[in-house]
């Protein structure tokens, strides 16, 4: 019999997955289920991205390309980095990559040895963890708590540091809280990554969805010593609603983007040509990349303040206003104690038997008594679905 590597038996499966599967199913059987699981936004590719692709195709671009990134992108991504973050990088420090997530998976694959240790805050994306198991690596967990936005402390992170710590991740935006980490609170990580010499991998990928006053901050922009330590990540996936075109890229250190490229040649070969150049042209035309920055920005703030007000006014239901990313991660311990169930996972659950409405607990992130909704989705949906649970709540209390 075929024997499965352990690596790959130590793999949780994604909760996520689990509950769209499940609602998938009742779709099939003809029920009217909203999903509100969804990490991507809800638009189509801009067509002036589109257009590119086509021409692209059409003047031959589809063959191999260098493992790390065409240099025209490389390129618009360093143009990118340096108006928008403050940061001057050269085209040896920047890799173009199969998604952020594979930029995240690399980089994990060229800096971890067996029993090396990370520290990931919770909240977490839920990747993290099983690229970091399967590097090798040992996950560390620090709670971020609800009563401070769910992001960790300096004085955290440093009382969880033992000599077998590598690297910390920083996700600011966050999924799945939607908070952001100010420039203080990342100083006084940064202070701390210093002094112990760790490696800041920073998931900057909902950079551009912010709906306050407050500033994306880069951690690597804080000073040169932050800098030398940190691997950015960033893509178009969630700025260009660009999800299916898996184009990421990681700006870092000339030595790990070069292990990291080693890797990409014998992983991936490259990142699909006809994306690439689909993505130059996402920052290369500048007047319509802000134009899709904006537009994005109106309509997921619309849909927040509509979201968060009717979530506020589901009893056993609460949470801070997010500031970021396409997510509302409510505390919902209340209302499934309320409702009769011995867990979150288990009012997620029948939340979607009963009145088809799919979330995500927040088990899956690490955060057992929330779950997380995405407003990727109409006004139209959010209503409906704030109505059904509102009712499932009201009916079982």
């Amino acid at each position: 019999m075929m024997q499965l590597s352990k690596r790959v038996l130590a793999l949780s499966p994604s909760s996520t997955l689990a509950i769209q599967a499940k609602a998938k199913e009742l779709k099939e059987q003809g029920y009217d289920v909203i999903g509100l699981g969804v990490g991507e936004p809800d638009f189509n590719t801009p067509e002036y991205i589109l257009k590119a692709a086509q021409k692209a195709m059409e003047q031959g671009e589809t063959k191999y390309t260098p493992s790390g990134g065409i240099i025209p992108l490389k390129d618009a991504i360093i143009e990118k980095l340096k108006l928008d973050n403050q940061l001057e990088y050269t085209r040896n420090e920047i890799i173009v990559t199969t998604g952020a997530k594979y930029a995240l998976y690399a980089a994990f694959q060229s800096l971890l040895d067996e029993g090396d240790e990370v520290i990931i805050p919770t909240p977490y994306w839920v990747s993290y963890i099983e690229h970091v198991k399967l590097a090798g690596g040992v996950p560390v967990f620090v709670e971020g708590y609800e009563e401070n936005d769910f992001k960790i402390t300096a004085q955290q992170l440093e009382e969880a540091i033992t000599p077998k710590t590598k690297a910390v991740i920083i996700n600011t935006p966050s999924n799945p809280t939607g908070m952001i980490y100010n420039k203080e609170e990342l100083e006084q990580i940064g202070e701390v990554c210093v002094k112990h010499d760790l490696t800041i991998i920073s998931d900057e990928i909902y950079e551009k969805l912010i709906y306050t006053d407050d500033p994306h901050v880069s951690i690597a922009s804080l000073s040169d010593e932050l800098k030398k330590r940190t691997i950015v990540i960033n893509g178009v996936s969630k700025s260009h609603a660009m999800t299916g075109w898996r184009i990421g890229y990681a700006a870092g250190p000339e030595p790990v983007i070069k292990a990291m490229t080693n890797h990409a040649s014998h992983a991936v070969s490259n990142p699909t040509s006809i994306a690439q150049y689909a993505a130059l042209e996402a920052y290369a035309n500048k007047l319509e990349n802000e134009k899709i920055n904006q537009e994005m920005k109106r309509v997921f703030s619309e849909r927040l303040d509509v979201f968060y007000e009717l979530i506020n006014d589901i009893p056993g239901l609460s949470c801070a206003k997010p500031k970021g990313a396409f997510y509302i991660f409510p505390n919902a311990s209340e209302a499934a104690k309320n409702t009769g169930f011995e867990s979150v996972d288990d009012w997620v659950k029948a939340l979607l038997e009963e009145e088809k409405v799919a979330l995500v607990p927040g088990s899956a992130f690490g955060a057992p008594n929330n779950v997380r909704l995405s407003y990727a989705t109409s006004l139209e949906a959010i209503r409906e679905a704030a109505k059904r649970i509102k009712r499932f709540v009201e009916k079982r209390s």
